[in-house]
């Protein structure tokens, strides 16, 4: 069946004016034909039916491009990439966000890995990338995200840190108290968490344990406040020194009060972002991971063999895997 540019049917037997279908030189997709599935001619070209719109190619090309650029940075034009950029780093971060709140390490990296590369010199991303890939088992990974933001934010603590993370996991002592120590020279005199990254930094690898003991001394006492972390860091040095039953003693407080900082987060899940409570809830479990098994190793050396063991188990099914990064 054929209809004409107004969307009437032509009788079989009418023949239209030539200027009307056949404009010699020029290709019917420049008058607007198409093929009528139903026409019992074998196919024959007639005009758009009514309510059909012949498909513009120029408004596809545009959505293929627009597509692709999402995909591959820089294929648009320089003034719309920044809001392209924008939009793309900031729905990739709330997915990775969201992923890495439900347990999918890789397809946290895989929405940050999007980021990066749209914004290639936020050093942020990158440490965000490196925490990641020590999540995924992947030191060597983390280590080349955070030499990439280490230098392009030499003054930024975070980088430093990150890295000190990846070379204590990689077993390089020098390296990751070279780190440490930035982190400390970086921030404000005294900061308390630089101060128990050094300390616990440095119980990790067995090195200075009076030095390290002596930081967290500062930290706790510039807080003015006993912060489950804290005393977590110094309860593993006392352990180390061998002062197993004050190390115990401080274990437990540092576990009294992350099962309190988790109870009241679940008091608050209801009111807050969902994946935000994710997140939060992910660190209080490994903390609370850290810390069992701290306080299972001093029960250990100190006797408690049971309590060791329950200890022990806890930590393991909260996640407790120091080749993850988890500190």
């Amino acid at each position: 069946m054929r209809y004409d540019r107004d969307g009437f049917r032509i009788p079989p037997e009418f023949v239209p004016p030539r200027d009307d279908f056949d404009i010699p030189g020029k290709p019917d997709s420049a008058r607007g034909l198409w093929i009528d599935p139903l026409d019992g001619q074998g196919g024959r070209k007639s005009a758009a039916p009514p309510g059909r719109r012949p498909a513009s190619r120029g408004k596809k090309l545009t959505l293929l491009a627009v597509a692709a650029a999402i995909l591959v940075p820089g294929l648009l034009a320089p003034e719309i990439i920044p809001a392209i950029r924008e939009t793309v780093v900031a729905w990739s971060l709330e997915e990775a966000a969201r992923l890495e709140g439900g347990g999918d390490i890789p397809g946290a990296l895989g929405a940050v890995d999007r980021a990066v590369a749209w914004q290639a010199d936020d050093f942020r991303l990158h440490c965000l990338l490196g925490q990641l890939r020590l999540e995924n088992r992947d030191p060597e990974g983390a280590l080349a995200a955070a030499d990439r933001a280490v230098g392009l934010a030499p003054t930024a603590p975070a980088p430093h840190r990150l890295r000190a993370f990846a070379n204590t996991v990689l077993g390089r002592p020098e390296d990751a108290l070279a780190d440490v120590q930035a982190v400390v020279d970086l921030n404000f005199p005294g900061d308390p968490e630089a101060l128990n990254l050094r300390a616990y930094t440095r119980a990790l690898l067995r090195r200075d344990l009076p030095a390290a003991l002596d930081d967290i001394e500062q930290a706790l006492g510039r807080t003015g406040e006993e912060s489950p972390g804290h005393l977590d860091t110094r309860g593993y040095i006392l352990h180390l020194l061998g002062r197993d039953l004050e190390a115990i003693d401080d274990l437990n407080r540092a576990i009294d009060g992350m099962q309190e900082l988790r109870r009241r987060l679940m008091l608050a899940r209801r009111q807050g972002d969902r994946i935000d409570f994710s997140q939060r809830l992910r660190i209080t479990e490994h903390g609370l991971a850290v810390m069992h098994q701290h306080r299972a190793l001093a029960c250990r050396a100190a006797g408690y063999a049971e309590q060791a063991k329950q200890d022990f188990q806890v930590a393991a099914e909260k996640g407790f895997d120091p080749e993850r990064g988890i500190f």
